[in-house]
């Protein structure tokens, strides 16, 4: 663990937005899944949900380029079940879908506990999900095509939430409680070990300044 890694860890933990999320309803192509995996952990996002197309499609694998490790991709049924989670905890619902209702994407508060909602690469989100979020948005397009790649346009929707997180000093922040920062700073910066201590039901050991184990600092034995 060199002291560049460990303070990069823990700079991108602290700026991890809890309350911002993404939701893949049947987003079946793998690149696209993946892509958009890496702009969520791009622009901050510590968790996702995606409802998975059952027939007809081989099944997702989540090989973002690394970004798997540090974005978690939580699996649902169907749209009904993540949709009631997240409103219970004060999301508001926006689905990337085309209708008379859909407004500009950036005329959207993203400040405000958000969960963007991704479609098909072609049908979009379904007509039942469709009505069940709490507004329709679109991206406006003033050339031939109708609409853009499921994963583009899902980074052009984020960015604009984190242009507006960040001018509101979301980013400086911290939403984790401090436990469970510190938790998930040692599962990063020591994945096997963590491992190794969950199967042993061993609680993990505390991490000093430069992210080694307390009990064994080189640095600090090097100087002494």
């Amino acid at each position: 663990m060199t002291p560049e890694r460990f303070n990069k860890l823990q700079q991108v933990l602290r700026a991890r937005q809890l309350d911002l999320t993404v939701v893949m309803d049947w987003v079946h192509k793998p690149h696209n899944f993946n892509a958009i995996i890496r702009t969520c952990d791009a622009v901050g996002i510590h968790e996702t949900h995606y409802i998975p197309v059952t027939e007809g499609y081989r099944p997702l694998t989540n090989t973002a380029k690394g970004a798997q490790k540090y974005v978690l991709a939580h699996r649902h049924e169907n749209f009904t079940e993540i949709a009631g989670q997240l409103k219970s905890s004060g999301h508001q619902l926006l689905a990337a879908h085309f209708s008379d209702q859909a407004v500009d994407y950036r005329t959207i508060d993203y400040t405000q506990p958000t969960a963007i909602v991704m479609g098909a690469e072609l049908e979009g989100v379904s007509p039942t999900t469709a009505e069940q979020v709490d507004a329709h948005i679109l991206i406006p397009m003033i050339g031939m095509v109708s609409s853009l790649n499921v994963s583009v346009a899902c980074a052009l929707i984020l960015y604009e939430a984190q242009r507006q997180r960040q001018l509101a000093g979301m980013y400086d922040q911290m939403s984790f409680e401090q436990d469970t920062y510190e938790q998930l700073l040692f599962e990063w910066c020591w994945p096997k070990v963590a491992d190794l201590c969950r199967r042993q039901g061993r609680p993990y050991p505390p991490l000093d300044e430069f992210g080694d184990f307390k009990s064994f600092n080189k640095r600090s034995s090097a100087n002494t």
